[in-house]
């Protein structure tokens, strides 16, 4: 009973707004401010934590620039992997894994807007908490929400099921008296 009304919660929000269940999973694009860590495996000299950079790229030893924005981890583990064996190395294995998430963004009537570090499962509610609550003049039945990579916000229902992703940008309005 309660996963039938869970389920039909979730089917009232936009599938260009819904987050996946997982943002980690396999179809998660990277973004600026992404921090990964890089694993070429046997070659310590190689491996290291990067953050994907204002450019969108992440800096390789041996092979300069690789573009991660807008790519998932398997593609830019796969480009690595192929340009490092086009003359450096013999089949080299290279792995990527997410340390820290691009932030969100929340504006308008909170205590305090700003820039917030990402974490797995933060709802709009724990995100407005994190900018420490509501104005007095907030707005809390709506929150507008522009995703990444969108080129415009929606208006949401602020409900506990709706989940902030890496690089939102949140906005709470205002109510008028």
């Amino acid at each position: 009973m309660i996963l039938t009304a869970t389920a039909a919660l979730a089917s009232d929000i936009p599938d260009g707004v819904r987050p996946p269940a997982d943002p980690v999973s396999q179809n998660y694009t990277l973004g600026i401010d992404d921090k990964l860590s890089l694993t070429v495996y046997g070659e310590d000299g190689l491996t290291g934590e990067q953050q994907v950079g204002p450019d969108g790229s992440i800096a390789v030893p041996l092979i300069g620039k690789v573009r991660a924005e807008g790519r998932t981890v398997d593609a830019v583990s796969a480009e690595i992997r192929d340009r490092l064996a086009a003359g450096y190395l013999r089949n080299p294995s290279v792995s990527i894994a997410i340390l820290t998430f691009r932030p969100f963004y929340i504006l308008g009537e909170v205590n305090k807007p700003g820039e917030y570090a990402y974490r797995k499962g933060l709802s709009v509610a724990e995100a407005v908490a994190t900018a420490q609550g509501f104005s007095y003049r907030a707005r809390k039945k709506y929150v507008f929400v522009k995703r990444a990579g969108a080129s415009e916000e929606q208006k949401l229902e602020l409900r506990p099921d709706l989940l902030v992703m890496p690089g939102d940008t949140l906005r709470i309005g205002e109510r008028y008296f």
